[in-house]
């Protein structure tokens, strides 16, 4: 029995311990003995596992001082661990141990060149979103257009493996080491990429090397524009696309979606202008140079609103024009009154036709408010001449008068002491009846040789007045001379005259430029 135990422990004491309680009558028996035993090896095996706790504990130790000095020699900082909600993607732009692999071999390839160079002309389609229509100004004939322009073509060197096949989109720093078309604006005065708070810059690429280049631009074009018809006018601009570099043979731009690769936003508005419709046409441009190239249009058609230039020319044009009007009720004799108002009328006709005038490019055709203001003007200049007309006239009538009073006093003596209230020659506001009564006086009244020969005198005034209107009534051909010679005449004919021919101007002006 005591053989077949197993060794004893290396200590002499423990020994010596072991040798006394295996002796016969020794102060335990069996069942001590192996009490002991099991209390020495559970003894052993406490110093065992804190040894191993301990060593565990200063290897993990070791462990996090080293991630630390990395982390201080890297600069990468601690980043906390995503929820549990969401799912954990694996993150391939981690650098593997050994060689890495970037996901596009931009660097294996060279990119200053086409894709498929050297064969047929690469497609690349293109569509735009217009998203503001800044501004149209008729003096430097130009338009300022904001817009998203996007190019879609296919290049097989940035194709990469994917097993879910999505997409990766790139900021602007890709752009400038993988090849992109070249497009330009032409007839473009100023153009720019908005930067902030990046370049605004979009690329995204396809696992099977599709491309989708998107930036946000804002350009400032030349437009033709025709004045012929203004205000009352619409104008056709156009937003060229072009390559400047590769022709027909290398690029090939074309509308992605036909017209629907145009789309605008609908809040655009213009304060002169209705913008009618946007539409797209492509077509072939040659220079003598370097050949054909693909040439993309984006037209659009603007009418221009005619209610703020009716309330700012026309109806202070027309007001000017029936102003003038009024010197035709004043009397003929008011000189100052129908001279300062014809002068104030072409001063301020003046006045609106170089205020008009100096808004607009110096075109050499006439427009078509140059027609209606100039109309207007010539109406207010003639105004102003139908008084010199009434005026002249009447100082002609008066020295005739003068010159005829002259005659009767020769021919009868004392005429020329006639009051000139009793005086009636070429006067044609009395008839007969006032004549035959001595001009209001009463018939028993005694008449004096002096009022007889008066009398005689305004009998035969009216005679000759009398034959030579029954001549001139025959007559029609002398008809005019009649009415010159009436200054009341002409002013009351030219408040027929002038108007009527204004409006009819009119109808013939609205009905042509409307």
């Amino acid at each position: 029995m005591p053989s077949q135990l197993a060794a004893p422990p290396s200590s002499a004491v423990t020994r010596q311990q072991t040798a006394s309680m295996v002796k016969p009558g020794g102060i335990c028996s069996a069942a001590g003995y192996w009490k002991a035993v099991c209390g020495i090896i559970d003894n052993h095996r406490m110093l065992y596992f804190t040894r191993l706790i301990l060593f565990l504990f200063c290897l993990m130790v070791l462990v996090e001082s080293r991630k630390l000095k990395q982390r201080r020699w890297t600069g990468q900082l601690e980043m906390p661990k995503p929820s549990h909600l969401y799912k954990k993607n694996l993150d391939v732009t981690k650098i593997r141990t050994g060689k890495p692999q970037p996901l596009l071999r931009v660097d294996d390839h060279d990119f200053t060149m086409r894709p498929a160079f050297g064969g047929p002309a690469i497609p690349v389609g293109v569509d735009v979103q217009v998203e503001s229509l800044d501004s149209i100004s008729e003096v430097d004939m130009d338009f300022t257009m904001t817009l998203y322009l996007r190019h879609y073509w296919k290049d097989e060197r940035l194709a990469f493996s994917s097993t879910s096949n999505k997409s990766m989109t790139f900021d602007g720093r890709l752009v400038k080491k993988i090849w992109v078309p070249d497009v330009f604006f032409v007839h473009s005065k100023r153009s720019f990429i908005h930067d902030t708070t990046t370049d605004n810059i979009m690329l995204r690429v396809f696992p099977d090397g599709h491309v989708l280049y998107s930036m946000r631009i804002t350009v400032t074009a030349m437009c033709n524009m025709d004045f012929s018809h203004f205000p009352l006018d619409s104008q056709t601009c156009s937003l060229e696309l072009e390559s400047y570099a590769y022709t027909d043979e290398d690029l090939m731009l074309y509308w992605k979606n036909g017209d629907e690769s145009l789309k605008t936003d609908e809040k655009i508005s213009l304060s002169q202008f209705l913008i009618q419709k946007f539409h797209t046409t492509s077509r072939l441009a040659f220079y003598s140079s370097t050949g054909w190239y693909n040439r993309l249009y984006i037209n659009f058609t603007l009418r221009r609103h005619i209610f703020f230039f009716l309330l700012q020319t026309y109806f202070p044009a027309t007001l000017m024009v029936m102003l003038s009007w009024v010197s035709f009720w004043i009397d003929r004799r008011a000189v100052p009154a129908r001279v300062s108002l014809g002068i104030t009328t072409v001063l301020t006709m003046s006045t609106i036709i170089t205020g008009v005038n100096a808004s607009m490019p110096r075109v050499s055709y006439i427009k078509a408010v140059d027609i209606y203001l100039w109309v207007s003007f010539v109406f207010v200049f003639l105004s102003v001449l139908e008084y010199a007309a009434v005026n002249y006239l009447t100082t002609v009538q008066e020295r005739k008068e003068r010159k005829l009073q002259e005659k009767a006093g020769e021919v009868f003596p004392g005429m020329c002491e006639m009051p000139q209230s009793r005086t009636m020659m070429l006067d044609g506001s009395y008839g007969e009846s006032e004549a035959n009564s001595l001009a209001g006086y009463p018939r028993n009244h005694i008449l004096t040789e002096e009022e007889r020969q008066d009398k005689i005198v305004v009998h035969l005034a009216l005679s000759n007045e009398s034959n030579s209107s029954r001549k001139k009534g025959l007559l029609k051909g002398q008809m005019g001379l009649r009415i010159f010679q009436n200054t009341h005449a002409i002013d009351k004919y030219s408040r027929l005259i002038f108007p009527a021919s204004f409006i009819f101007f009119n109808l013939i002006y609205w009905s042509v430029f409307s």
